[in-house]
């Protein structure tokens, strides 16, 4: 059985594994989703193909059904936020269209176990500031995952996202906005667990990272002001002013010889 260090769920060598057989359900779901998306395809049609890896690897879905917020049960197994929508968007009748933003989240279960991700696609011909801002999203994301090191603490992670954003902004000249009403979680036998991640902060706070422990990084960026709302479906959530988000998360584990990340398609360790 797992243990608990602080209420973080500590997992064990070989349930780690089974986290990394879910991981590749993901990566593999968003790999075909980020390859078939393109002008005139739904989000309904990309929320097909990834129930399709979903049963064509004998596992399912950690967002089917899922019930938060007050809100109805969630309809698809993806996650598919276009431009001003951040995250959990609702995947339906919506056609992509030149030069969108998409963000996409999807999450898989294997033998009980989660895995977790999202990935921003290009979707045809995008404005150079929404690339750019992809780009600085997933830099952000890697800086995070790169400090979730055995021995350091929680809040070492949400810094480094912080610092990575702020860097890119001085670079580009450009300000990006820093989503703070979601962030990442801790991850295992169920898919969100503690502890909460925040993507700002001062590190050297928090609880001491241990092996074993999982946990899906995961920033939220935007062109303008970084305040969001929930829409009238309960569920997605949208820039107040309008302005491109994108969303880039993976799930790694801390393990004694560094960060696993357990949701790329390579075997990652850092």
């Amino acid at each position: 059985m797992f243990r608990r260090s602080s209420s973080i769920e500590i997992k064990s060598r070989a349930q780690l594994d089974t986290m990394r057989e879910a991981g590749l359900v993901v990566a593999r779901a968003l790999d075909a989703i980020s390859r078939a998306a393109a002008p005139g395809v739904t989000t309904g049609e990309l929320d097909a193909i990834a129930r399709d890896v979903l049963a064509d690897n004998g596992a399912t879905s950690s967002f089917l059904g899922y019930k938060a917020h007050g809100a109805v049960p969630y309809p698809g197994v993806i996650c598919a936020s276009v431009n001003d929508e951040v995250v959990h968007g609702i995947p339906g009748a919506r056609a992509l269209a030149d030069g969108d933003l998409l963000s996409v989240d999807f999450g898989a279960i294997v033998d009980g176990w989660n895995g977790d991700a999202a990935v921003t696609v290009l979707v045809g011909d995008v404005a150079a500031e929404r690339v750019a801002l992809s780009e600085v999203t997933e830099a952000a994301l890697w800086a995070g995952l790169r400090r979730a090191r055995a021995g350091g603490r929680l809040t070492d992670i949400g810094h480094a996202v912080e610092s990575s954003v702020v860097a890119s902004s001085e670079r580009d000249g450009r300000f990006y906005g820093i989503v703070e009403e979601y962030g990442g979680h801790g991850i295992g036998s169920r898919m969100h667990m503690e502890p909460h991640i925040l993507n700002y902060g001062a590190p050297g706070r928090g609880p001491v990272l241990r092996p074993g422990m999982a946990l899906a990084i995961e920033p939220m960026v935007t062109l303008g002001d970084p305040e969001v709302a929930v829409l009238d479906d309960a569920w997605t959530v949208v820039t107040t002013d309008g302005s491109a988000a994108a969303h880039w998360e993976h799930t790694v584990a801390v393990t004694e010889d560094g960060p696993w990340v357990l949701t790329a398609l390579d075997d990652v360790r850092l």
